[in-house]
């Protein structure tokens, strides 16, 4: 193994460490934007129904949420709910950031969801009511799917973004890629390997992603929307 993935303690070596944080780093990702997805299309849906009671609580969620940096979030999460409820103290971390940054970006996801269904004729939303469909209905069978194929080039940018703000879950000692990496430059001083490696990782991670998201919009695209070709 070459000097600069040696560790310290010689045991083990940085490449592990690199690797062990970038596995922390996807599980972050996918945790995050699980939350993300559910709160976004709840609240996305819900400031687009007839409702205003509906459409308030969708806004205010919103804006909270869009409105407030990520790094401010995390230290509410971490350091003050554990306080107010002192019962939160036994749950981790990692827990604590993929909240975090999920219902950050679920703001974000509601933003787009509410674009998606608002780009649809109205004529389609009548229609679904119209042949008997409940509300719900109407959304789950007509406009959600059509929606959804509206936004995918939108929603893969926030895919990428969630992957790279799993980088800020190192200000509340979560140990992920970027984590690793420091840890890596601190020990060794090799600072261009430690940090070209994380790059690399996280470059791949994106690659994945974007590959998936392309292939995604290919196959589910509509001849005359946004997605068709």
């Amino acid at each position: 193994i070459p000097n600069c993935l040696k560790s310290a303690s010689g045991d083990t070596s940085y490449l592990h460490w690199l690797l062990t944080g970038w596995g922390t780093a996807v599980s972050l990702a996918l945790l995050a934007l699980a939350v993300a997805m559910a709160f976004g299309i709840l609240m996305g849906i819900l400031r687009t129904t007839p409702n205003k009671l509906f459409v308030l609580i969708g806004d205010v969620w919103t804006e909270v949420f869009r409105n407030v940096p990520l790094i401010v979030q995390l230290f509410i999460w971490y350091f003050v709910v554990p306080s107010m409820f002192p019962v939160l103290k036994q749950i981790p971390g990692f827990v604590l950031a993929f909240i975090g940054l999920g219902l950050f970006t679920s703001s974000r996801i509601s933003e787009q969801i509410k674009a998606g269904i608002q780009s649809l004729p109205q004529g389609q939303r009548y229609a679904g009511l119209a042949v008997g469909l409940t509300l719900p209905q109407t959304y789950r069978y007509v406009l959600l799917p059509m929606a959804f194929r509206i936004i995918l080039p939108p929603l893969t940018s926030e895919f990428l973004n969630t992957v790279k703000n799993t980088s800020v879950a190192i200000t509340i000692g979560l140990i992920e890629l970027t984590g690793q990496a420091r840890a890596m430059q601190e020990f060794s001083f090799q600072v261009f390997e430690a940090f070209t490696a994380a790059t690399v990782m996280y470059l791949a991670i994106n690659i994945v992603v974007v590959t998936g998201m392309r292939f995604l919009e290919r196959s589910l695209a509509i001849p005359g929307y946004i997605t068709g070709k």
